[in-house]
């Protein structure tokens, strides 16, 4: 009888012992299940477009991606200051050669897969429109009002329209006239609210709201190309990076972001 109870006693023991490996691994289960979903930093003016290609990733079975957006040149120094991201989309190409020369971008992942304009923006109750070209009246357009632009100094946005503001020979009249914001939203923002008359952004930006409308477009050949880059970090540790990479670059992904204004490359 002893034998007996101490034989059953072992069972008792065994079975609570797989009772709670399997408890455990229903708890693991849907970590194992469902992996991490690539965590990208993109700009500021992929905001819809690319929230768009991460719905339609995930309506696919994916984990839906987590995009944190922001000017190109902050994403640049969180991922140089160790951000444990997956994907780096920047705006221009000298915030991704700067995190490529640092050496976090993973080797072979780096293409250029987006273009855009770059416009003048105003109020959508304002009137009329300017005709840009060489020496545009943009300072008398402004009146006592200031030109709305991101950053010159950082952010690419800035950059390409002092480029263009440069080469119309309009940038030293309006210069000391600048709203500027830490991003193209930003700027964006500044005219949306009225509190600028007029300012520049992307083609895409504009059309991400109704409350501008764009009263110019700024040559092609008056500023730099505008290129979006995008690479996989160094850091990239979710199964799906490669995948979701994939499939924006792919004819599908690029058709989603020509929806929204972009030029796919």
């Amino acid at each position: 009888m002893a034998r007996r109870a101490k034989g059953m006693k072992m069972r008792g023991l065994l079975i609570r012992l797989v009772l709670a490996v399997l408890s455990a691994m229903s708890v693991l289960s849907p970590a194992i299940a469902q992996p991490r979903p690539p965590l990208v930093l993109a700009a500021a003016s992929l905001q819809e477009s690319l929230s768009e290609a991460a719905r339609v990733w995930a309506a696919q079975g994916h984990g839906r991606p987590v995009i944190s957006f922001a000017a190109s040149s902050a994403l640049a120094r969180q991922i140089a200051a160790g951000s444990p991201a997956d994907i780096f989309i920047s705006a221009d190409t000298d915030w991704m050669d700067d995190v490529q020369r640092r050496g976090l971008i993973r080797p072979g992942t780096r293409s250029s897969f987006l273009g855009n304009r770059l416009v003048l923006i105003a109020p959508a109750a304002a009137r009329g429109g300017i005709a840009i070209r060489r020496g545009f009246p943009l300072a008398r357009a402004l009146g006592t009002g200031r030109l709305a632009m991101a950053d010159p100094a950082a952010v690419p946005a800035g950059r390409y329209g002092k480029a263009a503001l440069t080469a119309l020979g309009v940038w030293p009249s309006v210069q000391g006239r600048l709203a500027k914001g830490d991003s193209v939203r930003a700027a964006l923002a500044l005219v949306a609210s009225g509190n600028a008359p007029y300012g520049i952004v992307y083609e895409t930006d504009a059309r991400a709201s109704r409350a501008v409308r764009v009263v110019g477009v700024f040559p092609a050949a008056s500023h730099p190309p505008i290129t979006y880059p995008i690479a996989v970090l160094t850091t990239a540790r979710s199964p799906d990076t490669i995948g979701f990479r994939r499939f924006l670059t792919s004819p599908a992904g690029r058709a989603i972001f020509r929806r929204f204004g972009f030029s796919a490359r």
